[in-house]
C-alpha cells in the first residue's frame, strides 16, 4: 500500500491529509486527517520565538510599527534576569502573540516581522 500526503486548506485552516489506496479494483480511497498545521506566515516574514522559558515583562512595539534589525522588541524575564529580545531583521511588526505578564515556554511565538 502506497500512501500520499497532501496539505488541504479548509475554512482558512491547513490540514495534512494522508490518502491511501485500499483497493485497486474499485479505486476506494481512505482519508485520514493527521494534524492541523498552523497557517503559514507570508514568505518574507520572520518569526521571533522565546529563546527560553520565562515571563514577558514588556512588549516595546505595536502591530504595524517599523523596526530595525537589532532593535529591542520585548523583554523576557528568566531566572531573575531580564533578557532583551531583538528584531532579527528590518521590517514591520505583523503580529504580536504575547502580552505583558504572560508566561512563555521555549520556542513559543512572540512576534512576527514582515
Amino acid at each position: 500500500m502506497n500512501a500520499k500526503k497532501y496539505h488541504i486548506t479548509l475554512n482558512g485552516k491547513v490540514y495534512e491529509v494522508e490518502i491511501e489506496e485500499v483497493s485497486s479494483t474499485n479505486q476506494a480511497v481512505k482519508q485520514e486527517i493527521k494534524q492541523e498545521i498552523k497557517p503559514t506566515p507570508s514568505q518574507n516574514s520572520e518569526s521571533i520565538t522565546a529563546p527560553m522559558p520565562g515571563t514577558i515583562i514588556n512588549v516595546l512595539v505595536k502591530k504595524g510599527q517599523a523596526v530595525k534589525k537589532g532593535e529591542v522588541v520585548a523583554i523576557l524575564e528568566a531566572m531573575k534576569m531580564e533578557n532583551e529580545i531583538v528584531a532579527p531583521v528590518d521590517g514591520v511588526v505583523e503580529a504580536i502573540s504575547v502580552d505583558k505578564g504572560q508566561n512563555v515556554n521555549l520556542g513559543d511565538d512572540l512576534l512576527e516581522i514582515a
